[in-house]
């Protein structure tokens, strides 16, 4: 296999490592397996639920003791009953400062451990029913949070990661459209995007296009591989449904010259897998594809057959570097 060029650490859904283990598995117990895959070297930590037991220095000598860097924190909000109706947008503003705050405090924590990227997954905040939300309103208090949540620390980056729906039905953040529209509103350098494959399929979107957006318009600061059948969040392992377009993805990614790290939201438990197993898959697919997209990303035929949008000639090119050229 060609060298990678750029190559950044890989890093996994750290609940993913809950399958198999007995009783109420510990923040511990998940990063000891997550470590025991080879070429898994760092870790997102959700806030609060990974804070219960264990404070920001408790956490940092966890990660260190088993190897693994930080990447970053993942707000989540869902566990809370009290932000059902919305975090950033619920009706009452007690709670939407709340939301603020609790926020807040998992960007000091963050701050505190050496790490710089807070992802702001907002599925809670959005409407099941017609007539349920004031929709101007509903954005109007999103944009000021934002730019409330961007500024307590501006050193920090701050990445919004979009879904259409779930568990809400409607996602007041539903599309890349939205997203940018919404960073680009709130006005803050530290605000950008965190691009989740499956995320991406399910808003019927292509993967390297929204890249390219992200990139005109904001800042790519995460990118999540998974694959899915674009009906919902499937978390299924990378390229197994969707290998071209993952591969156009990671060319839109050296092109882009991304090299933050790259996360694999998958959801082994759904399927009883082997947490460990499916990380390593994962992790062989991606350096397989990557290498793949290392051999295209300069290629001139390829290069003049897109000019032309000439789709038989670079699917012909495409194919031979996935699979080799037909006997």
């Amino acid at each position: 296999m060609t060298d990678i060029p750029n190559r950044p650490r890989y890093a996994a859904r750290l609940n993913a490592f809950k399958v198999g283990l007995p009783g109420r598995p510990t923040v511990e117990d998940m990063l000891a397996r997550a470590a025991s895959v080879p070429g898994l070297d760092a870790a997102d930590l959700n806030f609060p639920d990974h804070f219960e037991h264990h404070t920001p220095a408790e956490l940092s000598r966890l990660l260190a003791g088993h190897g693994m860097a930080l990447n970053g924190l993942a707000m989540r909000y869902y566990t809370d009953p009290g932000f059902r109706l919305g975090a950033f947008t619920h009706p009452d503003r007690a709670v939407r400062q709340a939301a603020l705050d609790i926020t807040r405090r998992g960007l000091d924590a963050l701050a505190s451990m050496g790490g710089s990227l807070m992802t702001l997954w907002m599925g809670q905040d959005g409407v099941d029913y017609s007539f349920q939300g004031d929709y101007g309103r509903m954005w109007d208090d999103t944009i000021e949070a934002l730019a409330a949540v961007a500024d307590h620390n501006p050193a920090l980056s701050i990445a919004i990661e979009y879904k259409p729906n779930e568990p809400r039905a409607f996602a007041l953040m539903p599309d890349v459209g939205a997203t940018l529209l919404a960073v680009g509103e709130a006005g803050r350098t530290n605000l950008g995007v965190t691009l989740d494959f499956a995320h991406v399929l399910y808003a019927d979107e292509i993967p390297a296009q929204s890249a390219r957006l992200v990139a005109r318009h904001s800042k790519l600061m995460g990118v999540h591989l998974n694959d899915g059948y674009g009906k919902r969040d499937d978390g299924l392992m990378v390229g197994s449904v969707h290998p071209v377009q993952t591969v156009e993805l990671l060319v839109e990614l050296e092109r882009m010259g991304y090299d933050g790290v790259i996360y694999f939201d998958t959801f082994p438990d759904h399927g009883g897998l082997d947490p460990c197993a499916e990380a390593a898959t994962n992790i062989r697919m991606t350096d397989r594809l990557r290498a793949v997209a290392a051999r295209l990303v300069d290629d001139p035929d390829l290069a003049a057959a897109m000019a032309r949008q000439d789709a038989t000639r670079s699917l012909a090119i495409v194919s031979a570097a996935l699979y080799g050229r037909a006997r």
